[in-house]
């Protein structure tokens, strides 16, 4: 998946937002309920565009297992974050069910109230 169609789902995310909050510019932040679910890469690192994504740990180590191109995140709690390279063999069908689960990992570990005025 080419970083533009990647980032179009993650904007697709009910209530998502986007910002580069951090020094480095290159580094665009999706936010959903003022917490943040996904992390990609404008430029290149490597020669590669990634994407940090949140995750269950117990589907982050199922899917480093099946899937090459998934892998630890730079700077990231291991387990709970994983790396998608993205313009690799990763399907795309997984790759927005992953943009999917990581906003949805964000929502649940919000407070009830938060939850509850989400799911309205």
């Amino acid at each position: 998946m080419d970083i533009e169609t990647f980032r179009e789902y993650c904007l697709a995310v009910k209530g998502a937002t986007e910002s580069t909050p951090f020094i480095d510019r290159n580094v665009l932040v999706f936010k959903v309920m003022g917490k943040m679910f996904c992390m990609m890469s404008l430029e290149p690192k490597d020669g590669v565009y990634w994407a940090d994504l949140k995750c269950n740990p117990e589907y982050t180590i199922e899917l480093r297992e099946k899937h090459q191109e998934i892998g630890p995140p730079h700077i990231k709690t291991a387990l709970m974050w994983h790396r998608i390279v993205l313009d690799s063999d990763v399907p795309d069908k997984l790759i927005v069910e992953l943009i999917n689960h990581s906003a949805r990992e964000v929502i649940k570990k919000l407070p009830k109230k938060k939850q509850a005025e989400y799911n309205r």
